[in-house]
């Protein structure tokens, strides 16, 4: 997605071309062909979902065909990865690739080890202690997230930033996006993520099952494996969008 001359721009392809996908299930078999994929267009052409389908059908509403729809029944169906975990930007991540970059992005931390080492904020801390292991099976709406952990009106400021850093370093996915309930349990306004740990929704194991390789040789595997898919991305284009390091 661009921005010309003050209007929005999406890079889609057209409906009869081969590359285009015209469904969720498309999208979910190319997210796990590809293994990682940004949901907007970036420096790589071609690797993101925006470009392998129809423009037209962006925020319209239309579940079948909109991918901004696809994204949150991809998120609910729990066997893709999804959060901000591309330059701060919302993408993919298939089951298959997800412990090796959970492996590179934690850098071989928990998360109390990251924060008892001095490379974690007490605004992240704060996040985390609603996932501890004892409420792994933990899922908050983002406001929950806000309120129960100090933010908001009178309290800490860097909200957003905290729970994208956070998603960048693979501690934390969005597990869906659901509308606020009323106090009659009604439902009202638009879908708000929701978020949990990746652990929680692919379980602890399989998450944790590159733990045993050093995050530098899961960071090769991982790029060996997308030159192999887009071998015209350069290996800057690849390191800077994986956040990996070459």
């Amino acid at each position: 997605m661009g921005n010309e001359a003050g209007t929005w721009i999406m890079y889609g392809v057209d409906h009869d071309d081969p590359e285009c996908l015209h469904s969720v299930d498309d999208a979910i078999d190319y997210i796990n062909k590809v293994g990682f994929l940004p949901l907007f267009r970036g420096e790589i052409p071609g690797l993101s979902l925006e470009e392998r389908t129809e423009a037209l059908y962006w925020w319209s509403g239309d579940v079948k065909r909109d991918p901004w729809e696809w994204r949150e029944i991809i998120a609910r169906r729990g066997g893709v990865a999804y959060g901000k975990f591309y330059a701060g930007k919302a993408g993919f991540v298939s089951r298959e690739w997800l412990p090796r970059f959970v492996n590179v992005r934690r850098d071989g931390y928990d998360f109390d080890s990251l924060y008892e080492d001095g490379k974690a904020s007490l605004r992240q801390k704060k996040i985390m202690d609603l996932f501890t292991d004892e409420l792994s099976d933990a899922e908050y709406y983002s406001y929950e997230i806000k309120a129960r952990a100090g933010f908001g009106a009178g309290g800490a400021k860097g909200f957003e930033g905290a729970v994208t850093s956070l998603q960048m370093q693979a501690y934390l996915v969005v597990r869906d996006f659901r509308q606020r309930l009323n106090k009659h349990g009604e439902a009202y306004g638009w879908p708000v993520a929701v978020y949990s740990t990746p652990e929680h929704i692919f379980g602890r194991n399989h998450v944790r099952s590159a733990y045993a390789e050093p995050p530098a040789e899961s960071a090769r595997r991982i790029m060996a494996h997308m030159r192999e898919i887009y071998p015209v991305a350069t290996d800057k284009q690849l390191a800077k969008m994986l956040g990996v390091k070459i």
